[in-house]
């Protein structure tokens, strides 16, 4: 028996956008602010590795205010004046983001988390981490927070594949990504995931699989990023000396790709972007010149074009 399903979503919007998420939860406008808090990785200080994954270079994801020479509260003070000047009436997310947030002891954390949520007009915690660091402990804490806050955490997940995992020196499995999700989602915890579409050996078909994977898992929302080469990081080395081996996307390439994998995921999932925007400074390639925002846009053009939309040919797993 064939079963169909109806993505039904707002403001016309052929798949489930996060502002229309937020909206439904949040009386007023609401804005993530970035945190660098120090942290480091399990695969960068020898407890799982060394040297970080082979595309990381966390840099690229770190906005002017958020250094680690700056306090938790000043970071989220030059963000909220930052983003105040445009809506005074700003409501705001700590997004704690840069490395594994929750890679420490458990009463340090807390006071990083505690500290942010008692920052003026910050309505809520989004923490950013590694399927393999989330202890018992931490995870009933961010429980008992998500009943009187809105909490999220965000796994980066990046492949569902163990090979690519292992060749990106991910230092975790797809299985322990999968039991980190549904533990946390059973918490009753808003639960995200990040993957990276064109991972190094991946075919096309098996970039799409990842859509028919986490379409199975409890997730609140999905983070799709381009693969980008960055430099200082082992991935670009490889590139350089095996460019064959990599397949960079042509922004229609990529926007084909993106609308085929949002077709093929569970329309109850949140999609929170399409695209991740480096540094020019750092980004070796592909340049596309492009903001996030108007990727989007050519997204939608394109959808409308195809009468594309999210679930259109989802099939869950058996």
């Amino acid at each position: 028996m064939t079963i169909f399903y109806l993505c039904i979503v707002k403001n016309s919007k052929p798949y489930n956008d996060l502002g229309d998420f937020l909206r439904d939860l949040f009386p007023y406008k609401v804005q993530k602010i970035s945190l660098n808090a120090g942290f480091t990785c399990p695969n960068r200080d020898g407890s799982k590795g060394w040297g970080g994954c082979t595309y990381c270079n966390n840099q690229t994801f770190s906005p002017d205010y958020c250094h680690t020479d700056k306090g938790i509260k000043e970071q989220l003070g030059e963000g909220v004046q930052f983003f105040g000047r445009k809506y005074p009436d700003m409501k705001y997310l700590a997004y704690f983001q840069a490395y594994t947030n929750t890679y420490d002891e458990f009463e340090r954390l807390k006071v990083f988390y505690e500290n942010a949520l008692r920052y003026p007009d910050v309505v809520g915690l989004i923490v950013g981490t590694r399927p393999d660091c989330m202890p018992d402990q931490l995870l009933d804490y961010f429980a008992e927070l998500s009943r009187k806050t809105f909490v999220m955490v965000e796994y980066g997940l990046e492949s569902t594949l163990d090979k690519t995992l292992e060749r990106i020196n991910r230092g975790h499995t797809h299985a322990e990504s999968e039991e980190a999700i549904r533990r946390t989602a059973a918490k009753g915890i808003y639960t995200g995931a990040h993957l990276i579409l064109g991972l190094p050996g991946e075919s096309r078909e098996e970039i799409l699989h990842h859509a028919d994977v986490v379409s199975a898992l409890p997730l609140t929302t999905v983070k799709l990023h381009q693969l980008q080469l960055i430099r200082k990081t082992k991935m670009a080395l490889e590139y350089r000396e095996n460019p064959e081996d990599f397949h960079l996307f042509t922004v229609d390439e990529y926007i084909d790709l993106v609308i085929d994998f949002v077709e093929r995921m569970n329309p109850a999932i949140t999609i929170e972007r399409f695209v991740s925007q480096s540094p020019k400074e750092l980004l070796i390639a592909p340049d596309w010149g492009l903001k996030n925002y108007e990727f989007t846009a050519k997204v939608l053009k394109r959808m409308e074009e195809r009468g594309a939309y999210q679930g259109r040919t989802f099939t869950p797993l058996l």
